[in-house]
């Protein structure tokens, strides 16, 4: 039996805002915007992932209380500067060496899983982006 995760509920206070930051910002795609009364899902995918997530105003957790979502890129440098070219506030790029220390800057061996860098939505719900089977970018 398969169990594929495929959608993830991020808790925010504002749609319109959460919307405009994850298409606009994080280049997220719209898969849909729903009104039903009182209640709206938007849901947006991140380009090449197979899971999305759903915005809501009305989930049971608090709007920036979910944290520790990972986006998996093969080229941090080159999503790095794709998100800040769109405005976003990302950290520097941080690894972890041999003896499990946080260090500054990309691991200079490209290992899988060991480089980071987050960031925050405007509701404060933050995202972790980890470098896994770096490729560097063209061009």
């Amino acid at each position: 039996m398969d169990y594929k995760l495929e959608l993830i509920v991020v808790p925010v206070s504002d749609l319109d805002r959460a919307k405009a930051f994850y298409l606009d910002h994080c280049g997220f795609d719209l898969i849909v915007d729903h009104t039903a009364g009182d209640f709206r899902i938007v849901q947006l995918n991140p380009r090449g992932s197979s899971c999305a997530i759903a915005m809501m105003k009305t989930s049971p957790m608090e709007p920036g209380s979910l944290h520790g979502l990972h986006l998996v890129v093969n080229d941090i440098a080159a999503a790095r500067a794709e998100l800040v070219g769109r405005g976003v506030a990302v950290s520097e790029p941080y690894h972890y060496g041999v003896a499990g220390q946080n260090t500054p800057g990309i691991d200079p061996n490209h290992t899988s899983y060991s480089t980071f860098m987050d960031l925050k939505d405007p509701d404060g719900n933050t995202w972790l982006v980890q470098e896994v089977g770096y490729v560097a970018a063209e061009g």
